[in-house]
């Protein structure tokens, strides 16, 4: 059986950032009851120790969706495969992660936490989505809602995950139906 993770990132509170809960929503919404049991989507928000205990207990795929600055325009989604030896080396010199608070947490360090703690994640894939404002301009203190060009890019970004998790699971039957005897077709 293939265990697949769908992960919504980020901070609600602080516009754009909250771009990963706002997808995990949407994705509820179209597949109501529609799951395999072997699909989770979860709204993680801030919560990175959440996301570690839920890595620890290993997957097969974990898609991250989160707001990522990678300098395009506002609105574009990015699928990024993440090594999870660059996670380890970004987080080499931290505290160890039994030490880190659960409020400080990032992808990046609990993916090296996880990996610490002896967890297995097969493949990692970030979903990101170029923000445009976290509402922290001119001295505010954050904003509820999505910018208009991120808004319009969940349902790229849903689309996206919806096609990958297909393609998982239509893999994993492939690779793990093994071999049939002719003998089984013959009556």
């Amino acid at each position: 059986m293939t265990s697949i993770l769908v992960a919504g990132v980020g901070n609600v509170f602080l516009g754009d950032d909250g771009f990963g809960v706002e997808v995990v929503r949407c994705l509820h919404a179209r597949q109501t009851g529609k799951w395999p049991p072997d699909v989770r989507a979860i709204d993680f928000g801030i919560c990175g120790i959440d996301l570690y205990y839920a890595l620890l207990d290993g997957v097969d795929l974990a898609i991250l969706v989160d707001a990522t600055h990678r300098d395009g325009p506002p609105g574009t989604v990015y699928v990024i495969d993440p090594s999870v030896m660059h996670a380890e080396a970004d987080c080499a010199n931290d505290v160890p992660p039994v030490l880190l608070s659960p409020h400080d947490l990032d992808p990046a360090q609990v993916l090296q936490a996880v990996q610490t703690m002896g967890g297995k994640v097969g493949r990692i894939v970030l979903i990101g989505c170029e923000p445009g404002t976290f509402g922290t301009e001119e001295g505010r203190e954050g904003r509820m809602g999505l910018s208009e060009p991120v808004a319009a890019a969940v349902g790229e970004a849903v689309d996206m995950i919806e096609a990958m998790i297909g393609n998982m699971q239509a893999h994993a039957t492939e690779v793990d139906g093994g071999p049939v005897s002719q003998n089984h077709w013959r009556g």
